[in-house]
């Protein structure tokens, strides 16, 4: 099989990233091999192939937490899922590979309404925001939540799903063309932050009372404006920290507001929480089902492309979801 191996920590370029051919994996108890047609890049990925993120992993590997495709062969103690069947997967690493191990507990059936590339793209960012809004924000039908970021690739699917459970949703980008792009998703309002300071706007949408959520995976020097601007009671989640500096808040604002920050590290959440986590993929299923949730797929590259596609992702244009198609 094809695969893209990180040789060692760097940037996501040819002289770190190769792609190589190695031998088919075989799948162990409880476990499935999918031959995978698409794989979702993450900024986390950026992170991981660099050797920054929380958790990391010795080089050479092969990068990617996400992917769809067909099961081609199943392991021991495996009943849910028989071979042939179209899935979405989750996995700590090997996506981005021709074919990929993955547990059958982080397995789930590709929904009938979604392509591959769209399920590939589904997991994590959906995932992330849906477990953000609903257990960690507990989010309530009314109340405003203001999304920084807002077009990018979990920044989207925040401003969906936040409409979805009932919410106003002020969107927030450094361009306009991106916030159309976060309107067309459900936006309620909207704001330049290149242009407009961020905590003045917030107020003036709010009537002075600041969002009861910011859901925040850009971080650097929006996020204290952003903490800044929430209401009595707000939360304020950490997804992420996508321009590259990690924020830090004085705390007398939580004090000020009994305003809260929370984490959110939606794959270990995961992998603490199964059961939790299939409800959350069940539902979110039900609702693209339903038309309410739709998954969008903005830049697709072969897997040939790989630097073009982490371009993507690094230089901060990409609107929606990028993708690595395998075949």
């Amino acid at each position: 099989m094809r695969a893209l191996v990180c040789k060692a920590y760097g940037p996501p370029e040819p002289d770190t990233l190769v792609i190589e051919e190695r031998d088919d994996p075989a799948p162990g108890e409880g476990q499935l091999l999918v031959d995978i047609a698409a794989a979702g890049i993450n900024f986390p990925d950026v992170l991981v192939i660099a050797g920054k993120y929380q958790v990391k992993v010795p080089p050479p590997f092969v990068p990617g937490n996400e992917g769809a495709g067909v099961v081609s062969a199943i392991g021991p103690g495996v009943t849910q899922f028989a071979v042939g069947d179209s899935v979405i997967i989750n996995t700590r690493g090997g996506a981005f590979a021709e074919k990929c191990i993955a547990d059958a507990s982080a397995t789930a059936p590709l929904p009938e309404d979604l392509s591959f590339e769209q399920g590939a793209g589904f997991t994590v960012t959906y995932g992330t925001s849906y477990h953000a809004l609903k257990q960690s924000a507990n989010l309530q039908p009314g109340e405003t939540v203001l999304v920084l970021g807002a077009a990018g690739g979990v920044g989207i699917t925040a401003v969906e799903i936040a409409k979805a459970m009932g919410a106003r949703v002020i969107a927030a980008a450094s361009s306009d063309e991106k916030l159309e792009f976060a309107r067309s998703a459900g936006a309620d309002e909207l704001i330049n932050y290149s242009d407009v300071p961020l905590k003045e706007a917030v107020k003036e949408l709010t009537g002075g009372e600041g969002a009861d959520v910011v859901y925040d995976p850009v971080g650097g020097e929006l996020a204290e404006q952003a903490f800044r601007a929430t209401a009595w009671h707000g939360r304020y989640l950490v997804i992420g920290f996508a321009c590259g500096d990690i924020p830090k808040f004085p705390a007398n604002i939580a004090l000020l507001k009994e305003a809260s920050i929370i984490g959110v590290w939606w794959g270990t959440w995961a992998m603490k929480n199964p059961q939790l986590q299939i409800q959350n993929m069940l539902a979110m299923a039900q609702l693209i089902k339903e038309g309410t949730l739709t998954p969008r797929v903005t830049e697709s590259y072969a897997l040939d492309e790989y630097v073009d596609a982490f371009k993507a992702i690094t230089e901060r244009r990409a609107r929606g979801k990028v993708i690595l198609r395998m075949s």
